[in-house]
């Protein structure tokens, strides 16, 4: 079996992270028997430098043909002053709309060996076991018209009933293979675009009686999940809410640098860690490459039908921070701190140890 995978580094410190990941990777092909055949292309900020656009027809077309893409992270500094549309960050959306992911999968949970380094209370956090649902290519990022002039700037917020109902279909069939419970955010006090998700959201739940489905306003949301996360199994919500949410749920870890996210659509997927690009860490090995290999684990879930692969990654990095392996952004003032290399190294080590173990109870 040989499997297409395409590469997207990006800016910043994502082709640090994507290194990691591609490591991990090619050790889960030695011991499972599979191949992988990699093409990498640029995304972002390096491809305007190399092409003159941040997303080319050709990557475009890479990606249309692969099993799954891999996406490190977008963006820096040095691009802020370009006309928006030629911004780095527009690659994703235009990424995300062309290859239709219109599902972001963002779960967040928190490793027992972090309790103490999260900013949360370990007796909040514990056990914290959640799923974010986030649609992502409709609401107001991808609103027509919008702008900005010298006196006011503008964007609009539509969803349709697919955009909604296929959205929702996701949220409560994932809750199925959970614990059966989905909360749908919006602000349906205020706007009317909420008015008609909780709407066309409710419409779904009659295919779905048996999970339960909770309303709440984002407002409300945002400061329960840091102080009740674990009354939420399924979290449902519209683009620009599920974005803002997810990076409140890294607080649970204490880091972005831990949580990885699934972009799934009827034909294509992609994979990439919640976090940015770093550039004010980027090249000195200190990042967190956890989110990006995690997010390998998810791609081994969702499209190569490997959960044996996914799950031995996931259970290598939970080993590896059982030991002691700490980036800069997890760490605590008594605690060791390893490098981006030293933190993959210890996963791979991992991944060996227990794959052979499990082969000799098996």
């Amino acid at each position: 079996m040989k499997y297409k995978i395409t590469v997207l580094p990006g800016d910043g410190v994502g082709p640090e992270v994507m290194k990691a990941a591609l490591a991990v990777l090619n050790e889960i092909g030695r011991l499972f028997g599979v191949a992988f055949s990699l093409t990498t292309e640029l995304i972002g900020g390096c491809s305007y430098e190399k092409h003159g656009v941040v997303l080319t027809s050709d990557t475009l077309e890479t990606c249309r043909k692969a099993d799954a893409v891999l996406l490190g992270a977008v963006g820096g500094p040095e691009w802020d002053s370009l006309p928006h549309k030629s911004k780095p960050e527009t690659a994703l959306l235009r990424l995300r709309k062309e290859l239709g992911l219109y599902s972001n999968l963002r779960p967040a949970t928190v490793s027992t060996h972090l309790l103490e380094n999260s900013p949360l209370r370990s007796e909040v956090i514990q056990n914290v076991d959640l799923l974010i649902v986030r649609e992502l290519t409709s609401g107001i990022y991808f609103g027509t018209p919008r702008g900005y002039d010298q006196s006011q700037g503008w964007n609009t917020l539509l969803y349709t009933r697919k955009n909604v109902e296929q959205i929702a279909h996701t949220a409560f069939q994932l809750a199925e293979k959970r614990q059966n419970g989905v909360t749908s955010i919006h602000k349906a006090n205020v706007l009317e675009s909420s008015q008609f998700w909780k709407s066309v959201v409710h419409d779904v739940h009659r295919s779905y009686q048996h999970v339960s489905l909770s309303d709440m306003y984002v407002d409300n949301a945002a400061m329960q999940l840091v102080s009740a996360p674990r009354q939420f199994d399924v979290i449902l919500t519209q683009n620009m809410f599920g974005d803002i949410l997810s990076d409140i749920a890294a607080a649970f870890s204490g880091s972005l640098g831990m949580l990885p996210s699934a972009s799934l659509g009827e034909k294509h997927a992609m994979y990439e860690p919640v976090h940015g690009s770093a550039p004010d860490i980027a090249g000195r090995d200190i990042v967190n490459p956890i989110g990006m290999i995690a997010s390998v684990a998810m791609m081994f879930n969702h499209s190569l039908d490997m959960p044996d692969a996914g799950d031995l990654i996931l259970r290598s990095i939970e080993a590896a921070l059982a030991s002691g392996y700490r980036t800069e952004d997890i760490l605590k003032k008594s605690e060791k701190q390893f490098t981006t290399t030293e933190m993959t190294t210890a996963i791979i080590r991992s991944m060996n140890k227990i794959h052979k173990e499990t082969a000799v109870m098996v």
